[in-house]
């Protein structure tokens, strides 16, 4: 069975992204990447070699990245399988948020809740010991 991994990532919306960067970094010492989030690095546990990352980020307020949720954030979770994962989910009967993507970190697929909450799934590609 296809599964979640662990958290990919969590996203939300902010009214003032600079304001709001700023705020983190001065206070809580977060060094944000030149894309306007925070990442940072660990090992797995039962694969010290194997190199994973988990993402932060604030977004503008009026984004559509997190559509058609109205939600102020979105979920990001690693998965093993992306492929076998979908077709578990669209045996369930859960449909899929827009069209799966391949890029060159990872494939990506989302999903809703039922609470409404978009949820990203994402297979990571090219991580050390991977």
């Amino acid at each position: 069975m296809a599964k979640v991994t662990g958290l990919g990532g969590l996203f939300f919306k902010t009214e003032d992204t600079d304001a709001t960067r700023d705020w983190y970094a001065r206070h809580l010492g977060i060094p944000f990447t030149e894309w306007g989030g925070w990442g940072w690095e660990w090992r797995h546990r039962d694969n010290p070699d194997h190199v994973g990352r988990t993402e932060w980020a604030p977004f503008k307020a009026d984004t559509e990245y997190m559509q058609p949720s109205n939600q102020r954030f979105m979920m990001n979770f690693r998965v093993d399988d992306l492929d076998a994962l979908i077709d578990q989910l669209k045996s369930a009967g859960i449909e899929l948020v827009g069209e799966p993507e391949n890029l060159e970190y990872g494939k990506f697929a989302w999903i809703m809740d039922p609470n409404g909450i978009k949820i990203e799934l994402w297979e990571p590609a090219g991580e050390p010991g991977g």
